[in-house]
């Protein structure tokens, strides 16, 4: 099988779940983790044969892929503001939309040495990417998900990255009493209601977990809700809390926190939909 072969196998494999230019990008990502060539290379060297191993790891993944497997599951990794992070089902997958909520804490924090909380860590993408910027933070994540902790563990280590981790269960407020005060809170909590997945694609809906995406439609807000509260006790003065929201509901998270005393932010993302709050303490 020649690289050419292979481009056309997959984009077979791909063709009745992705657009043409989608399916494009994501062969691209295959061939690349598979040859360790970038695209040009593979172009002009487009009759290279495969070896046998790369032949059984284009058929394998192939078939995953065929299934609806995102191809970050199927490589195991996603990349996240220029870091590769291992990824598996028992995290998200890392988001464009959430290296824009570390943008703005770079922006808005000051760089002097800050304590930090990372609330629903998943992958360990947020505070692996903070503390490479500012190495002499000091950085805490937590989770309810064991497998989501033993990721972000991996990619701190790959990283060479220092954090706390601990498995929480955050909306039990009895377990807050161990929590010290921090500058900054961050999280991109659980925020789609359960009555939205029947409009979500299906890659995402059957291969992302669901403890990490979903809230009851009668208490969508609940994360946000605790947020606020917890900072009342946990933030330092002039401590900030930066959210990542679901874009239909900007105004609703932005009144949960002014009724409970901060004064908020609501910035649109760069598809100009409401993404991001942040939060401080009035």
């Amino acid at each position: 099988m020649t690289l050419l072969q292979a481009k056309e196998e997959l984009l077979q494999c791909l063709a009745p779940l992705y657009h043409n230019r989608e399916a494009e990008q994501i062969v691209h990502m295959v061939l690349e983790h598979i040859t360790g060539m970038n695209r040009t290379d593979r172009t002009i060297n487009k009759q290279r044969a495969l070896s046998s191993k790369q032949v059984h790891q284009v058929t394998l993944y192939g078939n995953e892929l065929a299934s609806g497997k995102p191809v970050q599951y199927v490589l195991g990794e996603a990349w996240f503001a220029g870091l590769r992070f291992m990824v598996n089902e028992h995290t998200l997958i890392p988001r464009p939309e959430t290296e824009e909520l570390i943008e703005w804490v770079k922006a808005a924090a000051i760089p002097e040495p800050q304590s930090v909380l990372d609330i629903g860590t998943g992958s360990g993408c947020i505070p692996v990417t903070l503390k490479k910027v500012f190495p002499l933070w000091r950085v805490q994540s937590i989770d309810l998900s064991i497998g989501a902790l033993q990721i972000a563990e991996e990619n701190a280590k790959q990283h060479g990255t220092e954090i706390i981790f601990s498995q929480i269960d955050f909306l039990n407020e009895n377990n807050w009493s161990g929590f010290a005060q921090f500058d900054i809170i961050i999280s991109n909590p659980p925020y789609i209601k359960i009555s939205e997945s029947n409009v979500m694609a299906k890659h995402v809906l059957n291969h992302e977990p669901h403890l990490a995406l979903f809230v009851p439609d009668d208490d969508a807000l609940i994360f946000y809700k605790k947020i606020a509260l917890f900072g009342k006790t946990h933030l330092k003065r002039k401590g900030m809390v930066f959210l990542e929201i679901n874009q239909l509901l900007g105004t609703e998270v932005c009144t949960v926190f002014e009724k409970t005393g901060y004064k908020t932010t609501l910035r649109k993302d760069l598809n100009e939909n409401d993404r991001m709050v942040m939060a401080q303490l009035n």
